[in-house]
């Protein structure tokens, strides 16, 4: 075990859990979304293309979605059905509560500008290939988006911990899951589960992040679990600038013949959303 390891004394599980509440928000999201919101009658295209730029506040939006006021005999995978259930009422509250912050700031080699930047990068590959095997495009991006809250909350409340991680390995390698669960007992991934299931998400989402870097250990394979894992290792190798030497020998074989894709199918499928990366006209 490295000096790293030895020094850091990560929360356990529960205890990160219980500090979901300083999840951070984008600034320019609650801008938007609360001048949005005051309108008489807010634009759904609007709010569609708001909720889908912010992890956070797409995730609360769906916690309250499937929460138990509302009694759905379905649960809600996506930010369109989440809007189609809620009013703008709950809307504005929940925008209200948010905990916007900074994207200036760095810790541990990792920026929030850049993991949201990578959460959309994520979701609208995985869009892309949940289209390309015809999986559900729309759940497909908002596990896309929200993948990575379990990083996040990290980061959040247990800054020290995330340092210590990334003197290890960066935030987004391939390989990082390996390093936490030996640091502090669990992944990032597992923390994102949690959550999922903490807020009443549909079974299919928290089993996706369960499984997300283990897609092939899922007791019955799941095609968007699958689509999450080959999005994540397309957004995080981008992310990290990897050579095609190193995609080559680091492109997730197994999984990709469980939903019938190579390495040259991804990476195409990939490449059309790159050119959208600073737009905010997300389609479903």
């Amino acid at each position: 075990m490295t000096q790293a390891m030895i020094r850091a004394k990560p929360l356990n599980l529960s205890t990160l859990l219980e500090q979901h509440a300083l999840l951070p928000s984008q600034p320019r999201a609650v801008a938007l979304l609360s001048s949005e919101l005051r309108q008489l009658e807010p634009g759904m295209r609007s709010l569609v293309q708001l909720f889908s730029t912010d992890p956070v506040l797409t995730a609360r939006m769906l916690a309250v979605a499937n929460g138990p006021v509302h009694q759905l005999a379905q649960r809600v995978h996506s930010i369109p059905e989440a809007l189609v259930v809620l009013a703008p009422v709950q809307l504005r509250q929940l925008v209200q509560k948010s905990a916007p912050t900074g994207a200036t700031h760095t810790q541990g080699g990792w920026s929030l500008a850049g993991f949201w930047r990578y959460s959309l990068d994520t979701a609208r590959i995985a869009r892309a290939l949940a289209m390309s095997v015809q999986a559900n495009a729309s759940a497909a991006y908002t596990l896309g988006l929200l993948h990575g809250l379990g990083q996040l909350l990290l980061r959040t409340a247990d800054p020290e911990t995330f340092v210590r991680l990334a003197e290890l390995l960066e935030p987004m390698h391939p390989k990082r899951p390996e390093v936490e669960t030996q640091l502090m007992g669990y992944c990032t991934g597992q923390i994102t589960a949690h959550l999922a299931r903490q807020w009443n998400f549909p079974l299919l989402m928290s089993d996706a992040f369960q499984y997300m870097n283990t897609p092939l250990e899922q007791p019955t394979f799941e095609p968007l679990t699958g689509v999450l894992h080959l999005a994540i290792w397309r957004a995080s190798t981008r992310a990290l600038n990897w050579s095609e030497r190193q995609l080559a020998v680091s492109f997730p074989a197994e999984a990709g013949l469980a939903l019938g894709m190579d390495i040259d199918m991804v990476l195409r499928q990939a490449s059309i959303n790159w050119y959208a990366a600073n737009s905010l006209d997300v389609q479903f």
